[in-house]
Parts: structure tokens; C-alpha cells; sequence
């Protein structure tokens, strides 16, 4: 739950911050001089390109979740069987055992969206945010038949 309150909070923040630069964009625009007006389209890509990301962002959560959520209700959510420091944080040795076993299921069913799921938590915890976030991406594709 709290990362959903920071997500909406950042999100509204951002919006604002998009309504503030793209207000500057149309202002420089109404100057009309070829410097301004190029200079203001210039200003107003920028907030094009945040909402953009923004939504897809924001798409990429939603079918995340909803696929954490249908495995959950099949009970095949990954069990959390990760050491820990004392600090809380994970223990790299065991966070790569854990992912040599995703990534071993992964490889003998490499249709099945639940494994690249699983997979992906793998990767988060393993802290390779990339590659979590690409094999959640294959995820999502397989379950939605793409």
C-alpha cells in the first residue's frame, strides 16, 4: 500500500510539473517570434515525452500487478526463501541460488508466463532491475498472447 501512495504521489507531482512546463511552452509560443516559437515546441516536447513514459509506466504496474494477482489466486507466487542480513537486506548468495532455480524452471517451459514471473522477482531481488523489468515485460506478453 505504501508503494502505491508514493507511486500517486510522484505521478501527481509529475503531472504538475508537465501542466507548469507545458504552460511556459505555449507562452513562448504566443510571443511569436521564430526563437520563441521554437524554443516553446521545444519546451513542449518535453512534457509530451514525461506523460508519455508516465503512461507507460503506469500501464507496465497495472499489468503487473494483475498478474501478481491472478498467481496469487492460483497460490504460485514465488515463496519468499531468501536469506537475510542483519540489516534486512537479501544475502547475494542466496538470491542467486533462488534465481539459478527460476532460471532453470524458465528454461524448461519457456512459454509459461508464470516461470518469467517468477523469474523476474528473481532478477529484483538479485538487484538487476533491467532484466527484472524485461522479463516481467516477456510475462505479460505471454499471458496476454502477444
Amino acid at each position: 500500500m505504501r508503494a502505491k501512495i508514493t507511486y500517486f504521489a510522484l505521478a501527481a507531482a509529475l503531472v504538475v510539473y508537465f501542466v507548469l512546463v507545458g504552460s511556459r511552452g505555449v507562452l513562448l509560443i504566443r510571443e511569436g517570434t521564430a526563437v520563441t516559437v521554437t524554443f516553446g515546441v521545444a519546451v513542449l516536447v518535453l512534457p509530451l515525452i514525461g506523460v508519455w513514459f508516465l503512461w507507460k509506466t503506469t500501464q507496465f504496474a497495472t499489468k503487473a500487478n494483475a498478474l501478481a494477482a491472478e498467481l496469487e489466486a492460483e497460490g504460485g507466487l514465488p515463496v519468499d526463501e531468501l536469506k537475510r542480513l542483519p540489516s534486512g537486506r537479501i544475502d547475494r548468495e542466496s538470491a542467486d541460488e533462488v534465481f539459478a532455480k527460476r532460471r532453470a524452471e524458465t528454461e524448461d517451459a519457456p512459454d509459461d508466463w508464470r516461470c518469467w514471473f517468477r523469474l523476474a522477482v528473481a532478477y529484483h531481488d538479485a538487484r538487476d532491475t533491467p532484466r527484472a523489468r524485461k522479463a516481467m515485460q516477456r510475462a505479460i506478453a505471454l499471458h496476454d498472447g502477444k
